[in-house]
């Protein structure tokens, strides 16, 4: 069995970078979750709002690697409206209960992180393993390379462990 699977959503990028960059530090391999409609022009942006607002869960396919062929599983997705990106809801209600150790990683314009995290954990019916935050800005300056390789080797760290890591155990910002 593989040891962690990185499996993101992205609309603009942004996400994608973020997951590409956690990959690259620690050997781990991607998966994506894609949609079945784009989500091109203002149309788009609107659906972004609604499927957010109303919790919607679009239509997504998943390429990549069989998440339960391993161990642990980063999720990595954008928040949208405070709210975790509708792709992304569409995958842990399709898949979540599959899942063995999960870490979130959001990223968000300012806020709304949590609000993603303790959706995610409604859905699997579990709090994740480890969860944080980054803004946009730190993923586009790469600023969070060193508190995304530090999650990442928690994570590493915690093996087979079940029960959720606090940040304050974890977080370089937290020294």
């Amino acid at each position: 069995m593989d040891k962690t699977l990185v499996i993101f959503y992205s609309y603009t990028g942004t996400s994608k970078r973020l997951a590409q960059l956690l990959g690259a530090q620690l050997g781990w391999q991607l998966g994506e979750v894609v949609e079945v409609r784009s989500r091109g022009g203002a149309a788009g942006i609107l659906r972004c709002m609604a499927d957010s607002l109303l919790r919607r869960r679009p239509r997504i396919r998943y390429e990549g690697p069989d998440a339960k062929n391993f161990e642990s599983v980063v999720l990595v997705s954008p928040v949208w409206f405070y709210r975790l990106a509708g792709p992304m809801r569409s995958f842990v209600a399709d898949c979540g209960l599959d899942l063995r150790a999960v870490a979130v990683v959001s990223v968000m314009g300012s806020k709304g992180g949590s609000n993603a995290a303790a959706e995610i954990a409604r859905l699997m019916g579990r709090e994740p393993l480890l969860a944080a935050s980054f803004s946009a800005r730190e993923v586009e300056d790469g600023s969070c390379a060193s508190r995304l390789q530090a999650l990442g080797r928690t994570l590493e760290a915690a093996g087979s462990e079940t029960e959720p890591l606090r940040a304050a155990t974890w977080s370089a910002r937290a020294a």
